[in-house]
């Protein structure tokens, strides 16, 4: 697996990398982690299009998973310790 970028972004680290013909997107919020993978094949400018993919609104929305997951693994783990 080879990383190809880092984008900055003020809630989440945001890596791209490439493996077997995909671009694999993840981003990473503490010990929380989502990640996408894209054949390279779909997209008509390679890594540039995976940038564009990667828009505000999207971002927002990656933003409101975390608080999400963060959410439901909060209450799984109370549900364990009790």
């Amino acid at each position: 697996m080879r990383i190809i970028a880092e984008l900055p972004h003020p809630d989440f680290k945001i890596t791209i990398m490439n493996m077997n013909s995909k671009y694999i997107v993840k981003m990473e919020q503490g010990s929380l982690e989502q990640t996408y993978k894209v054949a390279e094949i779909d997209l008509t400018d390679g890594v540039n299009s995976v940038f564009e993919i990667l828009d505000e609104e999207f971002l927002n929305t990656i933003a409101g998973r975390f608080t999400a997951m963060r959410k439901d693994f909060g209450e799984a783990y109370s549900r364990y310790n009790y």
